[in-house]
């Protein structure tokens, strides 16, 4: 039987004030955070879990939840009471240490920190482009796994933004294809309190943003007031049933809502309310003032009632995934494949090998084989360029595209959108898809905040980079990339991986592929490089350990010649002249730094031994960050990039740098005649 009206308007009230006052409570004993939007938007949250939301506060990562993404990841305080009073495992304790060393109730929400937290949220406009990738990871899934009578995937992916969100550019980016795809599962709500930290919006911002959405070809309402539970149920239920168009609810809101001074004020953006301020406030929801992190005991029944109803949609579709195994075996298994982030028995089988190739193949063109090699084993693993996949060589052979009216396509068409790019990719992530996304180095920079929280979330997406150095030659150097393998390497937790011929690229993937707790960053040629002689060389299987000797020369060498990517070659070819001058050399071909310095001590002294002073790095890129493989010489004694490059063919470029065998041996004498 319902809940009678008056009743349950008295706990909806309850629980509206309890998730308001806790926020208060707990940014004013953190002396931190911010108070206003959690008081404003506490009826949102509370009708859209409470009425519409699919969760399972005792399993969170249960596959068909409904997905809630904070992108005001300011009011974390929202998320949070939320969070405690629908039974997760996110207790007052953890609530009265909201900011605090330790907690799980990060001044930010950080996904795997607290349960219920499904991304990483604080820079704006990231979260919702977050939830594109969730909402097009759930369609393709949905047309992968379901069949008649079968449906394990059904889910709605909501996100609340706030006015930073909606400035952010990335937010436009990604609203522009959601709408475009048509991804009618997706549903924002947009805080309209018109207060960002500096006052009022209208100091920085006047466009009509149903006007944009709907440009957007999303599906737009407007609810005028935060307060009003029948206006939100509405629109919630509307965007529901869209089947078009993604939705956008728009809701007047007013920050600090019940705040006798700081209403409708920038003072209650990003500070605590002041203790006078919080027991007036408190009086005029009709609470007491003197309790703090008050949870009346209607609202711990709630949270029981909340654990149950979580408990029966688990069990109702484990019951549909129990139908499902026995009907569809094969993809039940693949499924438990997916949500764990293995691998499929013989995934790597038919990765290719390469014969020794004086010409050899361009960085791209080989990555072109090997993807397609391991894509045609692993089903969820799929991705796309920004608007270059002519050009980056990343598109998946006999596969259709992502798009409106075909979401089992893997290919995607990005478009010229690099920043939402990256987050899209999170978001598939977040979603346990296997994505990868593909533009020039140089354009890595309209990126970097997607690498950033890809390593933060532990989220292993891939970022493959063509067109990696000077090399790219006549386009000049607005296309030349120089710092960005120096600022890549920098970013914790980024694999950056820049291999020297197609059998290291080969042996890398496998590495890559089983990756679970981080990005990497593959980084390719355009110019073809030899496929070196690996009866000559040692195995490219080395470069499963970031770095390895490819050369060597009897006994101890003089000089250490360390190199990546296209200048490996460099290296080898000076070491066969100084061979032949006499002077003992070893070769050090270097891929991935981070991953070399995840072996053991006694790997590093047999690669690079402390006796062997004389050592020459060699990258076409900037020097930054070699002081710690060449020593106390530092960039001295590393042959790379200390400006920009130029426009020209690469046979005039190369030469013009230094960037020669010859220029490597000059260096190897320099280097050693100063030890």
């Amino acid at each position: 039987m319902d809940t009678p009206t008056i009743a349950k308007s008295k706990l909806d009230h309850l629980c509206i004030t309890t998730i308001r006052t806790l926020a208060m409570d707990a940014v004013q004993k953190a002396n931190s955070g911010h108070p206003g939007t959690p008081m404003a938007l506490a009826p949102v949250a509370f009708v859209l879990w409470d009425r519409f939301m699919r969760y399972n506060p005792q399993n969170p990562d249960w596959p068909n939840r409904d997905r809630f993404v904070l992108s005001a990841g300011h009011a974390s305080m929202l998320l949070y009471s939320i969070l405690h009073i629908t039974g997760y495992d996110v207790t007052l304790d953890d609530i009265m240490n909201f900011r605090q060393l330790h907690s799980k109730c990060a001044g930010h929400p950080e996904f795997d920190l607290a349960p219920g937290v499904e991304t990483t949220t604080g820079p704006l406009g990231q979260g919702v482009a977050n939830s594109v990738g969730m909402a097009i990871a759930e369609r393709w899934l949905a047309n992968y796994f379901n069949h008649p009578g079968h449906e394990i995937i059904n889910y709605k992916i909501f996100a609340i933004a706030g006015d930073g969100c909606m400035m952010e550019g990335v937010s436009g980016e990604a609203a522009s294809l959601a709408g475009h795809l048509g991804l009618s599962n997706l549903i924002w709500i947009y805080d309209n309190n018109q207060i960002t930290i500096e006052g009022h919006t209208s100091l920085a911002f006047s466009e009509d943003v149903a006007a944009r959405f709907m440009a957007h070809y999303w599906n737009v309402q407007r609810v005028g007031d935060a307060n009003d539970l029948g206006m939100l149920e509405r629109a919630i239920q509307n965007a529901r049933k869209e089947t078009e168009r993604p939705s956008l609810i728009i809701v007047d809101s007013h920050i600090a809502y019940g705040s006798p001074t700081k209403q409708d004020t920038h003072a209650a953006h990003g500070e605590p309310l002041g203790e006078e301020e919080i027991r007036a406030t408190k009086i005029v929801y009709g609470w007491d003032p003197d309790k703090k992190f008050f949870v009346p005991d209607e609202v711990k029944n709630y949270r029981e009632q909340s654990l149950d109803k979580g408990r029966k949609f688990e069990e109702e579709w484990n019951k549909k995934f129990s139908a499902y195994t026995a009907a569809y075996p094969e993809l039940a298994k693949q499924f438990q494949l997916v949500q764990n982030r293995e691998m499929p028995e013989g995934w790597d089988c038919c990765i290719p090998t390469f014969q020794a190739d004086a010409k050899g193949l361009a960085g791209r063109e080989a990555n072109n084989k090997v993807l397609n090699a391991i894509a045609a084993q692993i089903p969820w693993l799929m991705g796309g360029a920004a608007d270059l996949a002519p050009s980056t060589k990343t598109l998946i052979k006999d596969a259709s595209d992502f798009e409106k009216g075909n979401y089992s396509g893997r290919n995607f068409h990005f478009g010229i959108r690099e920043h939402a790019m990256g987050a899209i990719a999170n978001g598939m992530a977040l979603s346990k898809l296997r994505p990868y996304t593909a533009t020039f180095l140089i354009f890595s920079d309209y990126m970097r905040p997607a690498f950033r929280l890809s390593g933060l979330m532990e989220q292993p997406v891939i970022y493959i980079f063509t067109h990696d150095s000077i090399g790219v030659g006549e386009d000049g150097p607005t296309h030349q990339p120089i710092e960005h393998l120096a600022s890549l390497r920098a970013i914790p937790r980024l694999e950056v991986i820049r291999p020297a011929d197609a059998n290291e690229l080969a042996a890398l993937w496998k590495h890559i592929m089983q990756l679970k707790d981080r990005p990497v960053a593959l980084i390719l040629t355009r110019q073809s490089l030899p496929t070196f002689d690996r009866t000559k060389y040692a195995s490219a299987e080395g470069a499963l350990r970031g770095a390895y000797i490819i050369a060597d020369c009897k006994g101890t060498p003089e000089v250490i010649l360390i190199g990546t990517g296209s200048e490996v070659q460099l290296c080898l070819g000076a070491h066969e002249q100084l061979l032949k001058e006499g002077i003992k050399s070893r070769v050090v071909s270097m891929p991935c730094w981070s991953l070399y310095e995840r072996q053991d001590p006694a790997y590093w002294e047999d690669v690079l031994p402390s006796s062997v002073r004389a050592r020459v790095a060699v990258e076409a890129g900037s020097t930054f960050g070699w002081r710690r493989y060449v020593g106390r010489h530092g960039e001295g004694n590393v042959l790379g990039m200390r400006t920009y490059g130029a426009s020209a063919p690469i046979k005039d470029l190369l030469p013009e740098f230094g960037l020669t065998v010859e220029g490597v041996v000059k260096m190897a004498k320099e280097t050693i005649s100063t030890q």
